[in-house]
């Protein structure tokens, strides 16, 4: 499963009703594949292929980690405890993906 498929599939388990009046962007920087950036905005969630300038957080890590996060076979809070993923900016929205996107 690429990158691609893994942030499509995120976008496709978007809860919009959690994302309203929402303006954010979550990067994602995948050390082993392409970066992307997820745009929620109003019940809305677009995704941009590269670096987002506007990131409201970036999230670090390998294709594997950000698999089975969106998956669910991995737990978010350990993989950071881990180190297995990095956190730069507001690292409470990251506690947001969880809601805006389920598992």
């Amino acid at each position: 499963m690429s990158v691609a498929d893994i942030v499509q599939n995120m976008q496709s388990k978007f809860n919009s009703s959690a994302a309203a009046g929402l303006d954010l962007v979550f990067q994602f920087n995948i050390e082993d594949g392409d970066n992307y950036a997820l745009i929620v905005k109003d019940g809305t969630c677009a995704i941009e292929q590269g670096d987002n300038p506007n990131a409201n957080v970036t999230l670090i890590m390998d294709s594997a980690t950000l698999k089975g996060i969106t998956t669910g076979e991995t737990d978010g809070m350990q993989a950071f405890m881990a180190g297995k993923l990095r956190a730069e900016g507001d690292m409470m929205l990251a506690m947001k993906l969880g809601e805006l996107f389920p598992v």
